[in-house]
């Protein structure tokens, strides 16, 4: 992987933005870069941290640049942030973000932060370094607990690789190397919770499935329908009422709020394709909803995180004409309502069928199914059942902060 932003050295020769202060640390400079401000370190830092890592795919500058800024990432409308880069003889060799969020305090009244964007290189001093600096805003803030990695909130990217290095990431998750995990823990953290992810492809279903759809389908009450580009912010209401009742007990769950609802709509109009959702009715009303997204990263992979000039025409083509061949489930619920009762125990079988069917006629080849958590036994056995594979594993991480 091509390096030519690390090879230049660090933006201004040395310095970060302006108006960033430096905090020496084993050799080890941390120094605070200005959220919404000139970030180049912290996005160009991947570079060389995976520059021999064949299935790191490196992120879009612009997307980054847009979530890390308080005027255009409603998450700021409920959080703070801040974020730092690590330097050791003036290059930049690790980054890492520091947040707070006020829905999940509300929610859980636990003092708890969150640390994320952590990537490094294989260094204790760097690791420790910037973990103590994202401590010491934390406890700034008032908070008594650290918790990551963590993306800004959990529902960004979550989580530490800590299984299944040799394949790319799929959309909004996350890659790290194979030392990471190590890293964090010799700083003091431990495990809190592992996620999974899982690999599914596209083919025929087994008989058992078959079956499972076929007896949701004959059920007169059902009706199904795809998400749709006409109704796209109808639908994506739709799917957040989803999120937020069927995630409702789910380990971390943060509500989102009505703008990030607003932004999701804006965002989803580029990528959503309906083949690959469906949204079951039971007596008109909405029960159960699917949706999966085409794997952006396999498209981006070869752009070294711009878009601009090239990018964004060649992307077009490969999402629009080419077409994806991958494809991310990033949600699949049964409301609360219907979820124990026994006839529509199905469900979920029958829309992992219909997206299937789906994915198809598409041409896309594979998925992910992501994320689960580890104790969701019912949903991490209906996955098994449709023959998909847990492939990776992720790791967030805790440790109470010391006074």
């Amino acid at each position: 992987m091509a390096i030519p932003h690390v090879e230049k050295g660090p933006t201004g020769g040395g310095a970060p933005a302006d108006n960033t202060t430096a905090a020496p640390t084993g050799n080890v400079d941390v120094r605070q870069l200005p959220l919404g401000g000139r970030i180049d370190d912290f996005l160009n830092v991947v570079d060389y941290i995976y520059r021999d890592d064949p299935a790191f795919v490196r992120p879009l500058d612009m997307d980054l640049k847009d979530r890390l800024s308080p005027r255009k990432n409603p998450f700021f409308e409920h959080g703070e942030a801040a974020l730092f880069c690590a330097y050791r003889n003036g290059w930049p060799v690790g980054r890492c973000s520091v947040s707070i969020d006020r829905e999940h305090l509300g929610r859980y009244r636990d003092d708890t932060g969150f640390f994320g964007f952590f990537d490094t290189i294989d260094d204790e001093n760097v690791s420790r370094a910037l973990l103590a600096r994202a401590e010491g805003w934390l406890r700034g803030k008032g908070m008594k607990r650290a918790r990551g990695p963590v993306s800004l909130n959990i529902n960004e990217e979550l989580g530490c690789l800590v299984d299944g290095f040799d394949t790319s990431p799929y959309i909004l998750m996350p890659h790290h190397r194979r030392y990471q995990g190590g890293l964090i823990e010799r700083a003091g953290y431990a495990k809190a919770k592992d996620v999974y992810a899982w690999h599914y492809k596209v083919g025929e279903l087994n008989n058992r499935v078959k079956r499972a759809h076929e007896e949701i389908k004959n059920l007169p009450e059902i009706s199904i329908r795809k998400a749709s580009l006409k109704d796209i912010d109808r639908d994506v209401e739709l799917l957040v009422e989803f999120f937020n009742d069927t995630w409702s007990e789910n380990w971390g769950f943060v509500p989102f709020t009505r703008a990030e609802v607003k932004k999701m709509a804006a965002d989803f109009r580029l990528l959503l394709m309906p083949d690959i959702t469906c949204i079951v009715n039971i007596d008109g009303e909405p029960a159960a909803m699917a949706v999966a997204l085409p794997n952006l990263n396999e498209m981006v992979k070869d752009m070294d995180g711009k878009l601009l000039p090239f990018g964004l025409p060649k992307l077009l083509w490969r999402l629009k004409v080419e077409g994806p061949k991958s494809a991310r489930l990033i949600l699949l619920g049964i409301r609360r309502k219907w979820r124990h009762v026994r006839k529509y125990a199905p469900l979920s079988v029958f829309m992992y069928a219909e997206m299937n069917e789906g994915a198809k006629r598409l041409g896309i080849r594979e998925g992910e199914l992501s994320w689960t958590l580890e104790d969701n036994g019912r949903v991490n056995a209906g996955i098994m059942m449709m023959g998909a594979k847990q492939y990776k594993t992720y790791r967030v991480y805790e440790r109470a902060l010391p006074a």
